[in-house]
């Protein structure tokens, strides 16, 4: 879902970012096009009616009403009240991106440290992980409408091999009114002490390490939890929602082209297409949409997280890393600087047009061009 384009802008060009106005997917047109068309028509219907249906002394009236509206628009503090929201729904958007839990760690540390080639190492080492795993994805369907459609109930959970017949008899068994993402935990960690008493884990600090770092993970799926249970107070949402379509339905009637021939200051010309007051509600609506599309990353928008994506890589890796990776290393060999004190790797004939200059200065330079000046030699 997540749209990236930062491949197109990794160089800073003349107007670099002109071709990603003409973009559709996660674009503002997409998300705005629907208000944008109401705004118009709406704005059209009032002019129509003003300038065809009113007779003149309803005109006069009109007129009076359209310049109260504009006169007192400008009052409403929809700059500060629309930045201030924005950037507190932005730092909280990156903030959930940032406390995604992601079991890499943790997999490096059991593959490493829980040993036994035998059948039951390779059992606990799967197991430890898909634990692991089972508590994202249960902190996921709390948070995510996409992952709750994809595991509807815990049956499906069972279904998908994220855990066994049994483990579910012993889940339900647990009675708590509150989300049971802890559970797996428990289990990581009561297991990993057995693994320490068995032998399994050879020393008791790489069993500190690996509870501190399942904690991390803990502490990851429940700071998720979190901002999914406490959101942005509901009243101040309501604010800024209210300040945007009030400022805007104030503009449809004030900013309206009023007859050149009563003198109003400011509409000597009649030029019926707002242009300047259709940018601007494009720039406030689209800052709202932008808030909008933000306060909940884990719903189905173009630019929402991939929730799916996660879980399916999460628990690929994870597995890969503790069963078929576990001591499996290619032999140690001497590399090809072993005896050079200045590593310097080659240019080959497709860099040759991508040579610059380093902090080692011009020296470094030459000798990239004449690396490539051989390499199209031979």
């Amino acid at each position: 879902m997540t749209v990236t384009y930062s491949s197109k802008v990794a160089n800073a060009t003349f107007f670099g970012f002109h071709r990603l106005l003409l973009r559709w997917r996660g674009s503002i047109y997409k998300l705005l096009y629907r208000e944008f068309i109401v705004f118009v028509l709406l704005y059209t219907l009032v002019s129509l009616v003003y300038r065809l249906a009113l007779s003149d002394p309803e005109k006069r009236f009109f007129e009076k009403l359209a310049l109260h509206c504009n006169k007192y628009a400008e009052q409403i503090p929809v700059t500060f009240v629309l930045g201030f929201y924005v950037t507190l729904v932005v730092n909280r958007w990156w903030n959930q991106f940032v406390n995604l839990p992601w079991p890499d760690r943790l997999m490096f540390l059991v593959s490493s440290c829980v040993h036994g080639h035998d059948e039951q190492g390779r059992l606990l080492r799967r197991t430890l992980m898909r634990y692991v795993n089972l508590t994202s994805l249960l902190i996921f369907r709390s948070v995510s409408t996409a992952v709750c459609k994809r595991f509807p109930t815990m049956e499906h959970v069972v279904e998908a091999g994220f855990m066994t017949p049994e483990e579910r008899k012993i889940f339900d068994a647990v009675k708590s009114p509150h989300l049971k993402y802890w559970i797996p935990v428990v289990w990581f960690s009561n297991m990993a002490s057995r693994a320490r008493t068995e032998g399994r884990i050879k020393d008791s600090v790489d069993l500190q390490t690996i509870l501190n770092e399942m904690n991390t993970f803990r502490t990851w799926c429940s700071t998720l939890f979190g901002y999914d249970w406490v959101g942005i107070p509901l009243v101040y949402t309501q604010v800024v929602t209210l300040a945007v379509y009030t400022f805007i339905f104030a503009c449809i009637i004030g900013r309206q082209f009023l007859d050149p021939a009563q003198g109003y200051p400011g509409h000597d010309q009649d030029f019926y297409v707002p242009i300047f007051t259709m940018l601007q509600f494009f720039f406030y609506s689209g800052w709202l949409k932008v808030a909008e599309q933000l306060i909940n990353p884990f719903g189905e928008d173009d630019d929402d997280f991939e929730a799916n994506w996660c879980i399916d890589r999460n628990l690929q890796v994870s597995l890969i890393a503790v069963d078929e990776m576990h001591m499996n290393f290619p032999p140690m060999t001497k590399d090809i600087y072993w005896n050079d004190s200045e590593a310097l790797p080659p240019y080959t004939l497709a860099a040759a047009d991508y040579c610059i200059p380093s902090f080692l200065g011009s020296t470094r330079e030459l000798e990239c061009r004449s690396q490539a000046q051989e390499s199209r030699d031979v």
